[in-house]
């Protein structure tokens, strides 16, 4: 085994004493990040390694579902970690779809973590494709991975994050493995030092990518601050009433209704 040198040994990516677990001491941060991901795959047990939390819930405001948020401090920066509600779709046909898709488009977290099954990687894909329309700042946890290889599973993530643009680590939240290259992106995506470049899905249609990209560009003159643009096009232009209704209600900031609809019917032509 070649010897590893002190200078490797002490740095963020193979220390996990870098790891402080903070409860549910919330007071500060500087940087928020999302858990998102579908029920069973880990999420909570991941939530619990990195905060040294059992359970520390609450609802949504106005809402039915259950919340947990943690904090923890990394290389000298401290996270505030929200677990959103396990899901398969943003789609908004459930309150647990709304609520992971609003925190994510509207809370615009830091880093959003999504953790997927290894050895069911193709049925979270739905997920992680959602949510990168929506965000650049991604990190991939290919959790359950010791399940993966008890099944004699072999999932090639050096290729899975070279063709969707973003990290992915394979882990084994409930017995730590892992764990600290997931700290390491996390904390790199986080301070700008780690740039993702999602690989999006593109339709075949050429009459739909044109009417995708020129609503996307008019929405960013109309609001200069809205970084998901390319998002609510889609959702506006496949009639999302949730969208509509965020418009309508304020959710995208000081939005002028009538315009955001002349758009669209601009874009459709």
């Amino acid at each position: 085994m070649n010897k590893i040198s002190e200078n490797c040994i002490n740095c963020p990516a193979h220390n996990i004493s870098n790891l402080k677990k903070l409860g549910i001491d919330m007071s500060s941060f500087d940087y928020v990040v999302a858990l998102a991901g579908n029920p069973n795959t880990g999420k909570s047990t991941v939530f619990n390694y990195l905060t040294g939390l059992k359970q520390h819930t609450g609802n949504w405001p106005g809402k039915t579902v259950t919340r947990a948020e943690g904090a923890f401090e990394y290389n000298g920066k401290k996270f505030k970690l929200v677990d959103l509600p396990g899901t398969y779709s943003l789609l908004s046909t459930s309150v647990d779809e709304e609520v992971a898709r609003d925190f994510i488009l509207f809370g615009q977290p830091d880093v959003t973590v999504i953790v997927i099954d290894a050895t069911r990687v193709e049925r979270n894909l739905n997920l992680v494709l959602q949510i990168l329309e929506i965000t650049d700042r991604v990190v991939i946890c290919l959790n359950l991975i010791d399940e993966a290889r008890r099944n004699q599973i072999e999932v090639d993530h050096r290729t899975l994050s070279k063709e969707l643009g973003v990290p992915v680590i394979p882990a084994s939240a409930r017995q730590g493995e892992g764990m600290d290259e997931l700290l390491k992106y996390i904390y790199e995506v986080a301070v700008g030092s780690y740039i993702c470049k999602p690989n999006r899905l593109r339709s075949r249609s050429k009459e739909l990518n044109e009417a995708i990209e020129k609503l996307t560009e008019m929405i960013k003159e109309v609001f200069p601050n809205l970084p998901n643009t390319r998002w609510v096009a889609l959702r506006l232009l496949e009639g999302d009433q949730n969208i509509i209704d965020a418009v309508r209600n304020g959710e995208l900031g000081n939005i002028n209704l009538s315009k955001i609809v002349e758009i669209e019917k601009e874009a459709a032509y």
